[in-house]
């Protein structure tokens, strides 16, 4: 059933246009102006797929971006979809799954995440080396989709080490202090207690947030070269005295918004 959905929603944007990606691209919160710079194709809106799941969030477009960043065809999402929002896990990651579909091989996942490694400071970028998504239900719970991959996908490398070495070189290339660590999703909509973040150290968490592990999980069980890239726009409960608003998280990632686009632009350049 998820599949023939997939179906239908490709088949719902193979309807507007027929532009086939290398590489998608997720924009996290804060960063979806990145998309206005690059040679633009086309747009679809989310609303406008049949059975797409519409992000609800304030901040998110809600659409794909379809254009080329240097000579290298891109999707992007202006707007992901949160588990938070209501959406089955099942939905949360059609998107992901759908940039594979259109064509995509390599998927760039970004987010604006809380840090919980005190070494980090706000407007930090984080390459993820790994993540922990056992506080979300797995996006392949349920009937697998034989088509797009096997019902016991490998986990053991998530995030390609090629990818992490094109990140690391292109942040050289940019003069950007680029830190690295493990990414741990919860569900959200609230930030953390104190008490959580003193777990997800003890666990082995870097930084926080309320996405992208699920959409990781997604693209590997698709066979496709994943790397993420966490924005860290505030310390995490506890971490600072500082109480937490979304509007900081946005106010940072629009501070460094400069900075990510060079690294993202160099990222995608480095992959050719």
């Amino acid at each position: 059933m998820m599949y023939d959905k997939l179906r239908k929603c490709l088949s719902s944007i193979r309807e507007k246009t027929d532009f086939k990606p290398e590489i998608g691209l997720i924009l996290g919160s804060g960063l979806g102006d990145y998309a206005d710079g690059i040679k633009v194709e086309t747009f679809v809106q989310y609303a406008e797929i049949e059975g797409f799941p519409v992000s609800t969030v304030k901040g998110h477009k809600g659409r794909f971006v379809f254009g080329y960043v240097g000579e290298t065809p891109v999707v992007i999402m202006q707007g992901r979809v949160h588990y938070y929002e209501g959406y089955d896990m099942s939905d949360v990651v059609l998107p992901t799954r759908l940039m594979g579909m259109m064509g995509a091989k390599k998927i760039i996942l970004t987010n604006a995440a809380g840090g919980i490694n005190e070494t980090f400071s706000p407007g930090d970028f984080m390459m993820i080396t790994d993540h922990i998504s056992t506080h979300v239900p797995s996006p392949l719970i349920g009937p697998n989709m034989d088509e797009i991959g096997t019902r016991f996908p490998d986990m053991s490398e998530v995030y390609s080490k090629k990818l992490q070495d094109i990140v690391r070189k292109s942040a050289g290339e940019c003069g950007i202090d680029l830190k690295e660590g493990v990414y741990i999703q919860l569900t959200g909509p609230n930030y953390e207690t104190p008490a959580e973040i003193r777990m997800c150290r003890i666990l082995g968490g870097d930084a926080v947030g309320m996405s992208t592990a699920c959409e990781a999980m997604a693209a590997r069980h698709m066979g496709l070269e994943v790397c993420g890239i966490s924005c860290i726009t505030n310390m995490a409960a506890g971490v600072s005295d500082r109480p937490l608003d979304h509007q900081e998280v946005q106010e940072i990632a629009d501070k460094v918004s400069g900075e990510f686009k060079k690294l993202i632009t160099a990222v995608i350049e480095n992959m050719k």
